[in-house]
């Protein structure tokens, strides 16, 4: 199957130049890849029924006999129906198609064939609406749906799915070992891939799908657990003393457990053999700056320094105001790395750098480049991890010699999915919020008692305190700079004139919007309205109130992250959603949004209702792109294919023995496509 992958699409029978084009954009540029392309989902054709037994307003397939040749009917212009009837020898169905002239000669009269459609009518008339149909005889029992794109539709791609099968050969050479398989009872690639698209029947289907997805699985975690091993070198920064109580003694307020259990799971790994790879996991306000913080003093006491990386500036110096504070009383220099800097500031930052003079640097990816150079760089910490490529990551590490690793991040992650994205990292979890930290209360209400909630903020503005506006979602063609500004311009002209209010977009220049943030954070502003610009990296106590309109267009775990930027004082703080959504899902996320406030089970949630392919939207950093496995489903092999990977990294590190080649080339596949140079 290996030079399959190398077969240019347009090289199967069938499939021209602009065809081409459209299998590439379906992810299938090579037969092998098409062969790889799995059905989303499928139909079941298996169990026909009665007409008069199929439930009304519901999918069913019928096996019937076409009485008549389908007729023409002109409704209007550019309207045309075609109707037919047909029976399973008790009952009659009316069958209409429109505008679909082909099915005149494809329905022919006496024949038989098998209708799948929703059923209508009532108990004396039955019919449906433009049903799928198939030759009664010889039709497949289970039919594959693919994802398809305009112009290419799913049974384009089942046709061309079975030229690709002409060519695939009789014996495969299976990835899998054949002692493994065996052993776990997995069936044979060509058995697997024959029957994920052509099954015979639900039970083999799920045969081959297990096999599939553990094979995946699998490849994903010999990939992570290989950059982990990377890692593995010998720890030439080693830690020889744990400093941590004279750190807690710097913090104005006492450290949670979970903090503590953290930091000291932390020096335990940079005090071993190898440096430290770990992920701090927290909800919002469970203290991870404080974590980080720790660890940066300790290696600071030790001779060596430290640098924190953020997505944005915005972050970047939210978290070198809060470190700087911390440290600085210690005698700790800290430093702050930005693009937006003048050639001259990055200029002192990078000499002071390079001589030792500065101990910790806080930035975004201006910390990358070249000019960047450190006199002993003993700890990286990248904040909001998923906004990195795993490539980002390392570019950083590469600063120093084998430097330890933090990762941070303030998006609870179902521990599913974080053991996926963050394979190569141990994980560190901050389960406990620290005192003083308020229950935000969180109500659902439509648009028409947003004047009610407009009311209700404005009673908090007048005793002086702030709050969030996060103004409705673009629509095609505006941009989130013009959005922002009409919903501003309602506001004054409305319910809030005479109020202070502040604008914060994507399209503003970093020092805009710091310089927005400042008066935001100073008081001089009442409200602050904004697109999820926000969401990440703002830290002011006094704001108490956010209202969220066009909430049913959020992910789960974007409204929680934009629920955090309130309860960070001592005052009761609000989260308002307005939504008039009605479609099932939106009206369950805003129910969990309602009924709890735990990140992590937000998270869960989340991951259930979308799946892990849209967890952090369109972009996944540094994960590579899979085809079948489902976190959600599938985590009973998720667990099995780690203990695999495990077990079989530790047999053969460079997966060199000859069973395990097939292994080594997946994996070198399934990583090529995130960029991840460390396979080829």
């Amino acid at each position: 199957m290996a030079s399959l992958f190398a077969m240019d699409i347009q090289m199967l029978k069938g499939v021209g130049e602009k065809r081409a084009a459209l299998f590439r954009k379906v992810g299938a540029p090579t037969v092998g890849e098409l062969l790889r392309l799995y059905p989303r989902t499928y139909e079941d054709w298996s169990s026909p029924v009665a007409i008069g037994e199929a439930p009304l307003n519901e999918i069913s397939v019928i096996r019937a006999t076409v009485l008549a040749r389908p007729r023409q009917q002109y409704i209007r212009k550019g309207m045309t129906l075609y109707k037919t009837e047909v029976t399973d020898g008790v009952r009659d169905m009316t069958l209409t198609y429109f505008n679909n002239p082909y099915v005149q000669s494809m329905l022919q009269e006496g024949k038989e064939y098998l209708f799948r459609g929703k059923m209508q009518g009532n108990l004396t008339r039955r019919e449906m609406t433009a049903p799928d149909f198939s030759p009664a005889d010889g039709s497949a029992p289970i039919v594959p749906v693919y994802p398809q794109t305009e112009g290419l539709s799913s049974r384009q791609i089942g046709n061309a799915m079975k030229a690709a099968f002409q060519l695939l050969p009789e014996l495969l050479r299976d990835p899998l070992p054949d002692e493994m398989r065996q052993r776990l009872e997995l069936c044979q690639l060509r058995f697997a891939m024959e029957n994920i698209h052509f099954p015979g029947s639900m039970e083999l289907l799920e045969i081959a799908r297990r096999r599939l997805v553990f094979e995946e699985l699998l490849v994903l975690q010999l990939g992570l657990l290989s950059l982990k091993s990377r890692t593995r070198v010998e720890n030439h920064l080693r830690l020889t003393q744990d400093v941590s109580e004279e750190f807690y003694r710097l913090l104005p307020f006492t450290p949670t457990n979970a903090q503590k259990r953290a930091i000291a799971e932390a020096l335990t790994d940079m005090q071993g053999e190898a440096p430290m790879s770990r992920l701090i996991q927290g909800d919002v306000g469970s203290g991870k700056t404080a974590v980080a913080a720790a660890l940066c003093y300790c290696v600071i006491r030790e001779g060596m320094q430290a640098a924190l990386m953020a997505p944005t500036e915005v972050l970047a110096r939210q978290h070198a105001k809060t470190l700087s504070a911390m440290l600085e009383p210690a005698g700790i220099r800290t430093a702050l790395l930005v693009g937006s800097m003048t050639a001259k500031q990055k200029r002192t930052v990078t000499q002071e750098l390079a001589s030792g003079e500065i101990q910790l640097i806080i930035g975004t990816h201006a910390l990358l480049t070249e000019g960047v150079v450190f006199q002993k760089l003993a700890l990286v910490v990248t904040d909001e991890q998923h906004r990195f490529g795993v490539a980002q990551r390392a570019a950083l590490a590469q600063k120093g010699e084998n430097p330890h690793l933090l990762v941070m991040s303030a998006t609870p992650i179902p521990r599913t999915l974080a053991l996926m994205i963050f394979g190569d990292l141990d994980i560190s979890i901050l389960d406990e919020l620290p005192p003083g930290r308020q229950k935000i209360e969180t109500f659902a209400i439509t648009s028409d008692k947003r004047e009610r909630a407009f009311g209700y903020v404005k009673k908090h503005l007048d005793r002086g305190l702030q709050g969030y506006m996060i103004c409705p979602l673009i629509e095609e063609g505006q941009s989130d700079m013009a959005s922002v500004t009409q919903y501003r311009d309602m506001l004054e002209e409305g319910a809030f004139s005479g109020y202070r209010i502040g604008i914060l977009h994507g399209r503003m220049k970093p020092r805009e919007k710091d310089a927005v943030m400042a008066q935001f954070s100073s008081g001089e502003l009442d409200l602050l309205v904004s697109t999820t610009v926000v969401e990440v990296g703002v830290d002011v106590p006094n704001a108490v109130i956010i209202v969220i309109e066009n909430a049913e267009r959020y992910g789960l775990s974007q409204l929680h992250q934009l629920r955090g930027r309130v309860g960070r004082g001592h005052e009761k703080s609000t989260c308002i959603l307005i939504s008039d959504a009605q479609n099932e899902e939106a009206v369950t996320r805003l129910r969990v949004m309602c009924s709890t406030s735990d990140g992590f089970r937000i998270a869960d949630e989340d991951l259930k209702l979308r799946g892990p392919g849209d967890f952090f939207g369109s972009r996944q950093h540094g994960l590579p792109q899979l085809s079948i496995a489902d976190m959600a489903q599938d985590i009973t092999l998720l667990k099995l294919a780690q203990e695999e990977a495990r077990h079989l990294l530790h047999e053969d590190p460079d997966l060199e023995q000859p069973e395990h080649r097939g292994l080594r080339a997946e994996t070198r596949r399934l990583f090529e496509k995130v960029g991840d140079g460390a396979f080829t």
